[in-house]
Formats: C-alpha cells, structure tokens, sequence
C-alpha cells in the first residue's frame, strides 16, 4: 500500500487512476527530469536519473492497476482464478504474490501476516484465496511468469 500511494502521490493522482490524466502527469514529469536536460557534471544530473527511472516504474506500475486496464484484462484474470491454481506464493510485508500454473503472476496488496498465516494453515490454498484473498485485495498483473519466478 505504502508503494501505491507513494507513485500516486508522485503522479498527484488523488482517488481513482485515470488513464488520460495519469498519461498528461507522466509526460510533464519526464519533460522536468529527463536527465538529457541536464549537462555532464551538472548536480542535478544524477538526481534526474534517479527520478527519470522511479517516474516510469511508477507510471507503469500504476497503469497496471488502473480500472481500464483491470476491466480490459478481466476476462484473463478471471480464467487464471477460477480454473487455475496457486503454483507458487510469497509474502513480504504486505504484498502477497501469487504465481499461477497458467504461468501469470499476480502481486495482492494490504494482505496482513495474520492472513498469511490463516491461508498457510487452511486445508486448501486455492479455495482460501477463492474466499479470502482475491476478492478483497487491491491486486495487479506483475510481467513475471512462472519461468522466471
């Protein structure tokens, strides 16, 4: 959750992600720290690179989670959910990520160690996520697959 709110706080994204105005955010802030802008021993060249590259995690990271992309990719979601099951999982702090046998990995956020810890001692990790997690949980689409997890 603390990532969420940290690029939208940069993209000054408020409630909702909206495509056109996260776009409209991303483009005048790569326009103010593309660090092309900025001449070799200048000070703030290095810091340009830093926040060139947290910018477009950022926007990326976000754009994944917007509604349109979440409604455009439902279909998919949906298939992975409801007919495959969890290959693979890992919790760290409050980001639980679940790779599926389809090969699609799924990142849930704002999952407590005390849900973590129910879903480990449930007799069925697929059917406890099913009920308790998936529903729930902010969620989004991460690039790895199960090949690379």
């Amino acid at each position: 959750m603390k990532r969420i709110n940290e690029y939208k706080k940069l993209f000054g994204v408020e409630n909702e992600i909206e495509l056109k105005t996260l776009k409209k955010s991303y483009r005048n802030l790569v326009k103010e720290w593309h660090p092309d802008k900025f001449q070799n021993g200048d000070a703030l060249q290095e810091d340009a690179e830093l926040n060139s590259r947290k910018i477009i995690d950022g926007y990326h990271f976000l754009v994944s989670m917007a509604p349109e992309t979440k409604e455009k990719n439902l279909p998919a979601y949906t298939e992975t959910i409801t007919n495959g099951s969890i290959a693979d999982y890992q919790h760290k702090g409050l980001l639980l990520e679940f790779t599926f046998t389809d090969g699609s990995t799924y990142e849930y956020f704002g999952v407590t160690k005390q849900i973590f810890q129910k879903m480990m001692s449930a007799g069925n990790l697929n059917r406890f996520a099913k009920r308790n997690i998936y529903p729930k949980f902010t969620y989004r689409r991460t690039q790895r697959t199960l090949e690379t997890a």
